[in-house]
Order: structure tokens, then sequence, then C-alpha cells
């Protein structure tokens, strides 16, 4: 019993950090930085590493969820648009030594948005389906896992391009 009471807790922490985290994101997102190489380096990679695990989950996922992969790349070319954007309209500032950027808050509030609205239906939706076909194994197609992966692919698109586009002004500064 005390086994299952912590797991609820644990559970139930997760859910009200949620909302925390995603406004800290939001703040971390549209803060003025100072434009470093190793840093967009370092985070490009890791979005592209974050990105080819998500292709090849959509490949896999694609088998029992018939739209996975084609949602999941409809929502990377949205997300790589919505980078080319966010890069355009991000505010660059050459103070003398150092670069300074900050990204576009709308676009970052979208983005962010996007997945945190897919979260939470997500959530409600696979309950659903969960609860209704309990024993078909059928809840994962009807939970909207491919929308969930598109929401995903939104976001990784979008930090390919600006982080891509972050490095190469760096670049041309230097």
């Amino acid at each position: 019993m005390p086994v299952i009471a912590a797991v609820i807790l644990l559970l139930l922490g997760v859910v009200i950090l949620i909302p925390v985290s995603i406004i800290q994101r939001f703040r971390m997102g549209t803060a003025r930085r100072q434009a470093r190489r190793w840093v967009a380096t370092l985070n490009l990679a890791g979005v592209v590493a974050s990105l080819m695990v998500l292709l090849v989950a959509a490949v896999i996922t694609n088998r029992w969820v018939p739209e996975a992969l084609t949602y999941t790349v409809a929502g990377f070319a949205i997300g790589c648009c919505l980078g080319l954007l966010g890069t355009a309209l991000t505010r660059w500032e050459d103070g003398g030594r150092h670069m300074h950027y900050t990204p576009n808050r709308w676009l970052v509030l979208i983005v962010t948005l996007v997945v945190a609205l897919r979260v939470a239906y997500g959530i409600g939706r696979t309950w659903d389906a969960w609860r209704l076909s309990v024993g078909h194994g059928a809840w994962v197609a009807a939970s909207g896992a491919a929308g969930s992966m598109s929401a995903g692919a939104v976001v990784l698109g979008y930090y390919v391009v600006f982080w891509s586009g972050v490095r190469r002004r760096i670049r041309r500064r230097h």
C-alpha cells in the first residue's frame, strides 16, 4: 500500500510541475543570450539526435499507427518553416566583443503552446482510448500517437533550423 501511495504522489507531483515547467521553458526560450558557437553546436547536435530517435520511433510506430510517419514528417516540415521565421525575427545585437540574440517571443510562445496543448490533449485522449478499449489492444492507435509525434516534430524542426541559423550568424560575424 505505501508503494501505491508513493507512485500516486509521484504522478501528482509530475502533473503539478508540468505548468511550471512550461512557464519556465517560455521564460528561458525568450531570454537574451550571448551567442556562443559551442552552445549552438551542442544544442544543434542534441536536437538532431532527438530528431533521429523520433524518426526511428515514427517508422516503428507506423506499423500500428498508419499515419505516424506521415504526420511526423509533416510536423517536421512545419517546424522547419517556423524555424526559418524564428531565425529571421530574432533580434541580434552586436556589442563589440560579444554578440547577443533574443528569440522572438511570439514564435517561442506558439511552439511552447503547441507542445503544451498536444500533451494535454494526448493525456485526455489516451485515457479515454485506454478506458474504452481495455483488452482490445487498439488503444495505442486511438490515443492520437501520430498527432503527438507530429507536435514533437514541429518543435524539433523549429530548433534544428533555429540553432543552424544561430551557428551561421555567429560564423558570419567571425
